[in-house]
């Protein structure tokens, strides 16, 4: 009987005392390490990718919150100052907001008495500055995701070349633990570059969001700011 139920068991399946079938289960750890050496750096290679798109996020994200915080009493403040001729109080107050917006106010500030055109063309220059600012390595992530993927689907190639390999070396007996390698690089690859490309593509979009509603923003307070200078005194 024991010997029936022997033959009727897969094998590398485990089998219990009672003589039951035990389904065996597979970790992450030892699903990476059964793909083999290429399938492990490829799976390293995207990890540090996984770990620098997430840097970026979290790092960009920050900043654009920290850049998004304006006083909403700033730019009455700021229309006071003008108004009653105070430039340098108006300036002081600028650099010690310290954000972008106040920073293109300053620049607009800093060019009182010259034609309108000129204070427009100063601010916009200086707002070009801010939103490279507010962008940097943003457009890293848009890479990761688009590369991920490739990278990912990269090591599907080679693992179903090593399955390809494997089986013609096999003397035409195939038998699945000869093409698991092979395969198991093929799939981790594949799934992990899908992931890494996910999260970067998520978390690049998602930037581009608050980018955007930071630099409306500083559009929206400009504009207040020339509105200003162009009112009749």
């Amino acid at each position: 009987m024991l010997n029936t139920i022997l033959q009727n068991v897969p094998d590398g399946a485990e089998v219990s005392t009672e003589g039951e079938p035990v389904e065996k289960t597979l970790s992450i750890i030892e699903l990476i390490s059964s793909g083999g050496f290429a399938g492990q750096i490829i799976i390293a290679i995207l990890f540090l990718l996984l770990v620098a798109a997430i840097y970026i996020y979290f790092e960009r994200l920050f900043a654009i919150k920290a850049a998004s915080q304006v006083d909403a009493n700033f730019m009455n403040q700021i229309k006071d100052h003008v108004s009653n001729g105070k430039i340098e109080s108006a300036q002081a107050l600028c650099t010690q907001v310290n954000s972008p917006v106040s920073r293109l106010i300053g620049k607009g500030i800093s060019r009182i008495g010259k034609p309108l055109a000129d204070i427009n063309t100063a601010i916009e220059n200086a707002g070009r500055l801010e939103i490279y600012g507010l962008e940097k390595n943003v457009s890293v992530l848009a890479t990761i995701s688009g590369a991920a993927p490739m990278i990912g689907f990269l090591g599907t190639v080679v693992g179903m070349i090593l399955a390809i390999f494997e089986l013609a070396n096999a003397g035409g007996s195939i038998q699945m633990d000869v093409l698991a390698s092979g395969l198991y690089t093929a799939m981790t690859t594949t799934v992990a570059g899908l992931i890494v490309g996910i999260v970067a593509y998520i978390t690049y979009n998602h930037l581009v969001v608050k980018t955007d509603k930071v630099v409306y923003q500083m559009e929206a307070n400009s504009l207040e700011f020339l509105d200003h200078l162009n009112e009749p005194s």
